[in-house]
C-alpha cells in the first residue's frame, strides 16, 4: 500500500489574530476559574513532558494555556492531536484507515521510533468518561510498535495518559476507569494519571464548549476537504471563544491563579515545575 499523506484538520492559528477577520464579541465561557485550574493542574502532572490534547474535548485547555505559556519556553510543549478515537466504533480500523492513522500521527510527531528516543514524556490528554479513546488509540499504537519492532520498554516508560474526569465521592468502592482498563497493565502506575474536575466545567469541556471544527472521526480521516479553512459563523464563534481563552491566559489575573495552583502540587518538589512557576511570576502578563 503506497503511502498516505497526511490530512489533519485545519485550525486557525490564534497567536495570528490579525488573520482571524472580525470575530464576534468576547465570548469568554463563566467557568474561566475553574477551567484555569484544570489547565494548571494538567501542566503540574505533565512530568515536564509535552503535550498532546486529544481530540476536541480539550482544546478550551490547549488554548488557556497557549496564553499562559505564551513567552515561555514551555510553549513548544503543547500539541493538538484532533483525532476523534471515541467509542466500540472507533476499534479495528480497515488496513486504510489504519494507514491515514499513522500518516497523521507521524505528521503531529508521533511515531515508534520517535517514542523510543525521546528524551521527556509524551503525555496524551483527554476527557475520560470510560476511558474509550485512549484505550482505542494505545492498541493502535502498540500495534504499531510491535510491527516496527521499537523498544516497547523503553517506551513505556516514556508514555502517559492524562484523564480529565468528573470528580466523585472518593470511596474503596468508587469507579475509575483506568481500573477497569486491561491495557493500562502494560505501563507503570505512575504513567496512567487524573485530574478531576467539578460536573459542570466536565459538561463544558464535553458538551457545551464551542467547537472550531467538526469531530474527526474514521470516516473523515482520508476527506481532503478537512484540511480547508471554514468560515461559517459557528465556526466564527468558536473561533471567539477560542481566542478570548487565550487572551485571557496571557493576564496577569490567569498567571497569578496558574502559579497558586501549581506552587500547591505535589510536583512542585521538582526542579523544572519551580523553575516553570517563576518563569510565570516574573512574566507578569498583560493586564
Amino acid at each position: 500500500m503506497a503511502d498516505k499523506e497526511p490530512r489533519l484538520p485545519f485550525r486557525w492559528d490564534l497567536s495570528r489574530a490579525e488573520q482571524l477577520g472580525t470575530l464576534p464579541v468576547d465570548t469568554r465561557p463563566e467557568e474561566i476559574p475553574e477551567l484555569t485550574e484544570c489547565a494548571a493542574r494538567v501542566l503540574a502532572r505533565s512530568a515536564d513532558g509535552d503535550l498532546y490534547f486529544v481530540g476536541r474535548s480539550p482544546d478550551s485547555l490547549h488554548d488557556l494555556l497557549s496564553g499562559v505559556l505564551a513567552d515561555t519556553p514551555h510553549l513548544s510543549r503543547l500539541h493538538r492531536l484532533p483525532l476523534s478515537l471515541h467509542g466500540t466504533d472507533s476499534r479495528d480500523p480497515t488496513p486504510d484507515e489504519r494507514a491515514q492513522l499513522r500518516a497523521d500521527l507521524t505528521a503531529s510527531g508521533i511515531t515508534p521510533a520517535g517514542l523510543a528516543a525521546r528524551d521527556r514524556p509524551l503525555v496524551l490528554v483527554d476527557l475520560v468518561h470510560e476511558g474509550t479513546t485512549f484505550g482505542n488509540l494505545h492498541r493502535e499504537l502498540r500495534a504499531w510498535i510491535d510491527e516496527e519492532r521499537a523498544a516497547w520498554n523503553v517506551i513505556r516508560r516514556r508514555l502517559r495518559y492524562l484523564g480529565v474526569t468528573a470528580r466523585r465521592h472518593t470511596s474503596p468502592n468508587t469507579w475509575r476507569w483506568q481500573q477497569h482498563a486491561e491495557w493500562t497493565r502494560e505501563l507503570p502506575a505512575s504513567s496512567v494519571g487524573n485530574v478531576s474536575v467539578f460536573g459542570p466545567l466536565w459538561r463544558y469541556l464535553g458538551e457545551r464548549q464551542a467547537r472550531v471544527e467538526p469531530p474527526f472521526r474514521r470516516a473523515r480521516w482520508s476527506d481532503p476537504g478537512v484540511a480547508v479553512p471554514r468560515h461559517d459563523d459557528r465556526t466564527r464563534e468558536a473561533l471567539s471563544e477560542a481566542l478570548s481563552l487565550r487572551d485571557h491566559g496571557l493576564t496577569r489575573r490567569a498567571r497569578a491563579q496558574v502559579h497558586r495552583v501549581l506552587t500547591a502540587e505535589p510536583a512542585f518538589r521538582d526542579p523544572w515545575l519551580r523553575t516553570l512557576a517563576h518563569t510565570l511570576r516574573s512574566s507578569g502578563g498583560s493586564r
